[in-house]
């Protein structure tokens, strides 16, 4: 489904997945990280339907320190 102008305008945009990852761990939302097809950057959402999820809450970014 492509995004409509109106939502990406209105979203955060970050430079790379792993940036948007973390903006979405630190919101504590179920939040998943998408390229846009509008701005070609990373938005967050939280939109499952159709879409395989990973574990977000259990995997690691690479430059994050284990607690």
């Amino acid at each position: 489904m492509r995004t409509r102008l109106s939502i990406c305008v209105k979203k955060a945009r970050y430079a790379s997945e792993q940036d948007a990852l973390l903006a979405g761990r630190r919101s504590g939302l179920p939040l998943r990280p998408y390229r846009c097809d509008r701005c070609r950057q990373f938005h967050l959402t939280s939109r499952t339907k159709g879409k395989w999820v990973p574990g977000l809450a259990d995997e690691r970014l690479p430059d994050e320190p284990l607690l």
